[in-house]
């Protein structure tokens, strides 16, 4: 509130000065008084955005956003005592009916949560959808105090927030905060700053013969979102298409992975308690525990209007199979393989600190994370001699013991199958620099710890960070998803940037790439003819931070986006509008010539007339064939 009141207290200072400083001006001189002129005209054609800017300050500044108190908030860390599940069975080692939660990293028990049968999925959307009727008449300032609700929750609640995730997923706690905290934020913030105008009806040039009309595009919200997403961010995905959702106006019920259900209920709790205290019905959005067949009822719902999925390729086919059988319309965010460009003009520590951590982070375990670096041949042997020694060195184990780099792997056969591909390409000629094997384990800060009276997990949790490089096309992991902490470095030839563009776009992912170069014209034609759905120059992942960009790929990465203002307005189906711009003077009759019942001479020629009027480049032509034939036919 004491940098509101500072801000205004600057703005009015600032004005008083500016008018002093006209008192002083010879507005007779030509250029003082253009000089006017154009500030003039500046602040009419955006006295809109000022008006809408001076809304949202004033809103922001006397309506108090209300404190939320969440019931059956979980611990954040596993109780010691409880058992270990079967590593072979994961979240299936529960009783018929439910799922098995358990702490990624120690593979502890935390709960069993019900694995939803289709009448189950069906009563929520049902109750979602009731609640939207009311919802979809709620003010734009409503559904921003709701937001804004949220929005406190969380920022007074980090570092459980972060725990919580980090048990669920894996994930150190740094991790956590920059990939689950941050963007959910950014995404609050962007959504209540620009939201409604990016929902604002859209206006569409006309046509000169319906001059008198008005066209535009309004954006109508779905009443029921259906969101599939997936364990690698539990809070983020979770949260990331219910901001949107209900901003726009709709329902919203989320299938969480039965391998991040444990955090599910109290997240979802979250979101109801901020509708609830803000007077609005808490079953606007549900959450869907289970397993596969809890994710097929959700698309075969009939009340489920738009499907959102965050997953697989292989699943997403499946998917978008089922939805197919209604005629849904569905938004498929699949794999990635993105590649990092390391020019020969780019800084040797900029290039570690970058690929770090675009690696790394959550322990690769990222849809837009890097999975194949493209070092350029001259710096190529320096570029390794300089970064193995700090991969070989990073702390690894139990994320919640903090002073850790990377964490576990949330599926529980990952590391196994991190090792296949390893080894595959091993045997055709790879060279591993550092880590590719789970025996290389000993360096762990922080091991599993298994309570005494517990057997131990038979599977390890951990992937040990990895470099390998001299990879070529027949290996499996140039070409599979490898969603781990391994860095597969690429040798560019001759600093060629058309042979780099050929090795990245060797692919049949396109989700995004990252390019660095010092020339930025020249990183500007790599990162046009790298295809992918986003593309960062000298930078990694800020296009996600950035909220007003839609997010989204190519090819096996899927179609369609969200995030932005394309995925804001994805929560909606469009509406083509057309009405009268002068309705007491001018409105559209149909001309007697082309009545019922049709005179067929009368009624061509006068069609001819007007088509020729309108469209004949000709002043002449529209004359002769246009005006006269209109007066002789009409």
């Amino acid at each position: 509130k004491n940098r509101k009141v500072q801000t205004m207290t600057d703005i009015g200072t600032t004005c008083a000065a500016a008018w002093e400083a006209t008192k002083e001006m010879d507005i007779t001189n030509p250029f003082v008084a253009s000089g006017l002129t154009f500030m003039t005209c500046a602040v009419i054609l955006n006295i809109g955005k000022i008006l809408k800017s001076l809304k949202l300050f004033i809103e922001f500044t006397f309506l108090r956003v209300p404190t939320i108190v969440v019931p059956n908030q979980p611990p954040s860390r596993p109780d010691e005592d409880m058992d270990i599940v079967n590593v072979s069975l994961g979240p299936k080692d529960a009783p018929a009916g439910m799922v098995a939660c358990y702490d990624k990293a120690t593979f502890r028990r935390t709960a069993n949560v019900v694995d939803m049968n289709a009448e189950m999925v069906n009563d929520l959307c049902a109750k979602a959808k009731i609640a939207q009727k009311s919802w979809v008449n709620s003010s734009y300032s409503k559904r921003r105090l709701v937001l804004r609700t949220l929005q406190k929750y969380i920022l007074e609640n980090i570092e459980d927030i972060c725990e919580l995730c980090a048990m669920e997923s894996g994930k150190p706690l740094l991790d956590a905060l920059l990939g689950e905290v941050l963007p959910t934020a950014e995404k609050i913030r962007t959504i209540n700053q620009y939201g409604e105008e990016w929902l604002q009806p859209e206006p569409r040039v006309n046509t000169p013969m319906l001059f008198y009309k008005n066209a535009e595009v309004q954006y109508e919200p779905y009443p029921l979102l259906g969101v599939i997403s997936p364990w690698n961010y539990p809070f983020h995905n979770f949260m990331n298409h219910i901001i949107s959702g209900i901003f726009a106006g709709c329902g919203v019920v989320v299938k969480v992975s039965e391998f991040s259900s444990y955090s599910a209920q109290y997240f979802v709790n979250i979101v109801k308690e901020c509708l609830k205290v803000n007077g609005f019905d808490p079953d606007l959005v549900q959450v869907v525990t289970g397993f596969a067949g809890a994710g097929q009822a959700l698309v075969a719902c009939d009340d489920v209007d738009k499907i959102i999925f965050t997953g697989s390729p292989g699943v997403g086919r499946r998917v978008m199979e089922g939805a197919s059988s209604f005629l849904k319309p569905v938004v498929l965010e699949l794999g990635g393989k993105d590649p990092m460009i390391f020019t020969e003009t780019t800084p040797l520590d900029d290039c570690v600190a970058w690929s770090m951590r675009g690696v790394y982070q959550n322990a690769g375990q990222n849809c837009c994370g890097v999975e194949r670096l493209f070092v350029y041949s001259s710096i190529f042997d320096d570029f390794i001699a300089k970064i193995t020694p700090l991969v070989n060195n990073m702390r690894q184990g139990d994320p919640l013991r903090r002073n850790v780099d990377c964490g576990a792997m949330c599926m529980p056969h990952a590391a196994a199958r991190i090792q296949e591909l390893i080894d595959d390409a091993v045997k055709k000629g790879a060279v591993v620099h550092c880590g590719g094997t789970l025996e290389n384990m000993k360096k762990m800060l922080n091991p599993v710890r298994v309570p005494t009276h517990t057997t131990p997990p038979k599977t390890n949790a951990f992937y040990p960070p990895t470099i390998i490089s001299r990879l070529t096309p027949d290996m499996r992991i140039c070409n599979e998803e490898v969603f781990g902490p391994v860095m597969c470095i690429f040798k560019v030839p001759d600093d060629s940037d058309e042979k780099c563009i050929e090795m990245a776009n060797s692919c049949e992912f396109g989700l995004g790439a990252s390019v660095y170069c010092k020339n930025i014209k020249r990183a500007q034609y790599i990162a046009k003819h790298v295809r992918s759905g986003m593309v960062t120059i000298n930078d990694f992942g800020c296009n996600y931070l950035i909220q007003s960009l839609p997010f989204g790929g190519v090819k096996e990465s899927g179609f369609d986006r969200f995030a932005g203002k394309e995925g804001l307005r994805g929560c909606c189906f469009l509406r083509a509008v057309v009405n009268d711009k002068f309705p007491k003077v001018m409105t559209t009759s149909i001309p007697p010539p082309l009545q019922y019942p049709i005179v067929f001479d009368r009624a061509f020629g006068f069609g001819s007339s007007l088509i020729h009027l309108f469209y004949e480049e000709s002043l002449w032509s529209k004359i002769l064939d246009g005006i006269f034939g209109l007066i002789k036919w009409g």
